[in-house]
């Protein structure tokens, strides 16, 4: 090995600065800086290219981590955001919202040597970021059109990565989505200082730069007919996601001051998006705020209660912290942020005075082994407590919301409501109706962004199969 193999050893890991917390929690603002061109290089230069790359085994789309690196270490800028694309459509998105700390950098090998991951993330967005601002576009040139024509319900991740690899072989693309704007929960779901809108809008002129066509304010079903679709397009891709929260059915529930966790933040986005924000739709200010779940959607909870004015915000799990779905960087932005966290606590019940909450009861945990190497927690029979809660936030997770077109065309699901794809005798993707596709959150349930986007560019690929032969005729007597 040479010299410059051991560059690890010499320049420490480095991420972007941060806005410093008392100046990020009076916005919404994204709170990551941007590498400087010579920062990014030289944290790319970190990269050992340790001939068996963990970091792009653990990655959900295999992306070739350490041949970008290297061009971004050699400046060839262009060249690493024409790479990056060939295995994602969405890398200045997956970059801010991946928990890279349980993928790519999780599985680095100076991780793994505690010498400190290669900052693959932040590395990711500066790339697609500065070609952008460059003038870098995908380069299609030399896509020869097939005149084949297909239909993408749903504007999520998994709806842009299908659109973006179909016009890449020359399928026209067709999205349609019944909100506004583009992005799904990308940009209602999650909270601008995680995912500023402007990226999602950024993304959107690029892909109609590439020729795919969006129809916002369209709900299939109701100003479309899905049979309408099946005649007009050769193929439709359903990547509606996952909307349908998951109800704990505490007691209690129903009082005033009780939220879900996906209206909440759909509610403060909305009001963000506007030219002139009204006030808040949830009036937090000087309140004692309890968040119930250790996801992802659960720290975007407790960040936004944050900026909301809440006077405390408590997040209650049922494990311990080592066991928390949620990314170890939005627990530390939480923390950082003046969230209190209460482990291996069960909420039972929500106490009410004169309708509205008072209170959350908790009960105390033993994490137990019962031998499938999942620790469960057992409540502690006697230990419960309440805490003061003026409003309570359940971030419990979320089920698939299948259209109510599913069942009359014949478009499989299981017993949770996920469309079934990828059957014996099928494509991958494809469902029981031949000419339907799906992917994302109503297949897999509520998962990462970038599985989504996995999805949705192996469907594309599924697609193009099904029609190469009928576009393959189209031509020949064109």
């Amino acid at each position: 090995m040479s010299a410059k193999d051991f560059r690890f050893l010499d320049i420490p890991r480095q991420v972007p600065r941060t806005v410093p917390v008392a100046v990020r929690v009076l916005g919404y603002g994204e709170i990551s800086g941007d590498f400087a061109s010579n920062e990014a290089a030289q944290q790319s230069g970190r990269c050992i290219d340790c001939g068996n790359p963990y970091c792009e085994h653990a990655c959900p789309v295999h992306n070739y981590i350490p041949n970008w690196l290297k061009l971004v270490q050699d400046g060839r800028l262009f060249e690493a955001a024409t790479l990056m694309h060939e295995t994602n459509p969405l890398p200045e998105i997956c970059g801010r919202v991946c928990p890279q700390d349980r993928l790519c950098e999780g599985a680095c090998t100076l991780e793994q040597g505690d010498f400190g991951a290669v900052t693959i993330g932040s590395v990711e967005r500066w790339v697609t970021d500065e070609a952008f601002r460059q003038g870098w576009r995908p380069d299609l040139s030399r896509v020869k059109e097939t005149g084949a024509r297909v239909a993408i319900v749903g504007a999520g991740p998994a709806g842009l990565a299908c659109a973006d690899r179909l016009r890449r072989a020359g399928i026209a693309a067709h999205v349609f989505d019944r909100q506004h704007e583009i992005g799904g929960l990308l940009t209602f779901g999650i909270p601008p200082f995680k995912l500023d809108k402007t990226v999602v809008r950024t993304r959107r002129a690029v892909l109609e730069g590439m020729g795919v066509r969006f129809h916002l304010g369209v709900d299939i079903g109701v100003d479309v007919t899905f049979d309408d679709l099946l005649a007009d397009y050769d193929a439709v891709f359903v990547g509606t996601g996952a909307y349908t929260y998951v109800d704990g059915q505490l007691e209690g529930r129903e009082l005033g001051g009780v939220h879900d966790a996906l209206p909440f933040l759909i509610a403060n986005t909305e009001r963000l998006l506007r030219d002139a924000p009204p006030a808040p739709a949830y009036d937090l200010a000087g309140k004692h705020v309890v968040v119930l779940g250790g996801g992802d959607t659960g720290m975007d909870c407790n960040r936004t209660a944050i900026r909301l004015g809440a006077a405390s915000v408590t997040c209650v799990y049922r494990r311990d912290e080592p066991n928390m779905p949620g990314s170890r960087r939005e627990v530390g932005y939480s923390r950082d942020e003046g969230v209190r966290f209460l482990f291996q606590r069960q909420p039972v019940a929500l106490i009410g005075d004169s309708g509205r909450v008072k209170a959350v009861r908790v009960v105390e945990t033993q994490l137990v082994d019962e031998g499938d190497g999942r620790l469960r927690p057992r409540n502690v029979e006697g230990s419960e407590t309440d805490l003061r809660a003026d409003v309570v936030i359940q971030a419990f997770g979320f089920q698939p919301s299948p259209p109510d077109w599913c069942e009359p065309f014949g478009i499989d699901r299981d017993r949770s409501g996920r469309i079934v794809t990828g059957a014996e005798g099928r494509l991958p993707h494809q469902t029981s109706h031949p000419q339907v596709f799906a992917g994302g959150d109503n297949v897999r349930g509520a998962d990462l962004v970038v599985r989504a986007v996995y999805d949705g560019r192996e469907a594309a690929g599924s697609i193009v199969r099904l029609l190469a032969g009928k576009t393959a005729g189209r031509l020949a007597t064109a």
